[in-house]
């Protein structure tokens, strides 16, 4: 990601849309607060997450969001972003509740293939385990539509059934922004305010708002090794495996999530400006370029989503 926008093109670039994109999320998340009995806001510490709760800031004010913060930790997720989060709550005085898979691993409820297998697919079932000790009725996700082709078929509020599956041939119309909410005993819904944005509106709100995001985001040097057309970053869950050239690269993360899955990408980008600039030229969709969990079949987001996942 390597090539440049030029300076005169990204100061024609318009950002008017983004107030029509950040009064339809504010819309959504007041209807969340009127709909249901016990919400939440799934909140990682990512860019997406940061940017659902800034207009959630908006559409309550500051210090009064109505629905605690829900993280499903793997347990393998970068420190950076996980401090981050922590700030990020405490400073907003919001209530943050984390759930771990690793506690679901001592109950016997996820059992891994081998110690190093990736823990990101199993979050469905501490996901699922917390929906049932907090009784939520809906779970408020950062994920649009432009990042994978299951989640471009899914509803903003997207139903889910007393197992907490996904049925995508039984999904109720949305027309005209009429949401049909009824629920029945053990049902629940998974609600996405910021479906319809892209990964650049993201950026160019994320730009015009000053958010600040957690330090991975942008431009660091970090040691990697190339595998499978990937850059994978190396730590002790990723070590170099034989024959693997272990060099030192300015990277960055286009979105992040358990350390076993997540790549960065070459990228000299320290702002939240010179991002915008890149992600005009990416021609892969972030997860394409960055998670290796999405580079297998048997690993393919529609079956994880029909199983619980987020």
């Amino acid at each position: 990601m390597n090539a440049r926008v030029e300076p005169q093109l990204l100061g024609q670039l318009s950002n008017s849309h983004l107030d029509a994109l950040e009064e339809e999320t504010i819309f959504i998340l007041r209807e969340v607060a009127a709909s249901f009995e016990r919400p939440t806001l799934l909140f990682s510490g990512g860019k997406d997450s940061l940017v659902l709760l800034k207009c959630a800031e908006k559409a309550f004010g500051a210090g009064r969001i109505p629905y605690p913060l829900l993280m499903i930790d793997t347990g393998h997720n970068f420190k950076e972003v996980t401090d981050f989060r922590d700030q990020r709550a405490k400073e907003l005085g919001a209530e943050l509740i984390v759930r771990s898979v690793e506690d679901s691993m001592q109950r016997g409820t996820v059992r891994l293939a081998h110690p190093g297998e990736s823990r990101n697919v199993h979050q469905s079932v501490t996901l699922l385990e917390a929906i049932d000790e907090f009784r939520f009725d809906a779970l408020i996700g950062g994920a649009r539509r432009d990042e994978e082709k299951a989640r471009a078929k899914e509803r903003i509020f997207s139903h889910r059934d007393s197992f907490g599956q996904w049925q995508p041939k039984a999904q109720r119309p949305e027309l005209w922004t009429l949401f049909n909410t009824r629920l029945a005993p053990g049902e629940h819904f998974r609600v996405f305010p910021i479906s319809n944005w892209t990964e650049l509106d993201v950026w160019q709100y994320i730009a015009r708002e000053n958010i600040a995001l957690p330090s991975i985001y942008y431009a660091h040097r970090r040691q990697i090794v190339e595998r499978k057309g990937l850059l994978v970053p190396v730590t002790e869950l990723t070590p170099p495996r034989d024959g693997e050239e272990v060099v030192t690269r300015t990277v960055r993360f286009r979105t992040v999530g358990d350390i076993t899955c997540t790549c960065p990408v070459d990228s000299p980008a320290a702002n939240a400006t010179e991002v915008v600039a890149e992600t005009l030229l990416a021609d892969v969709s972030e997860r394409g370029a960055t998670r290796m969990d999405d580079k297998t079949s048997d690993a393919s987001m529609e079956k994880r989503k029909k199983d619980g996942y987020f």
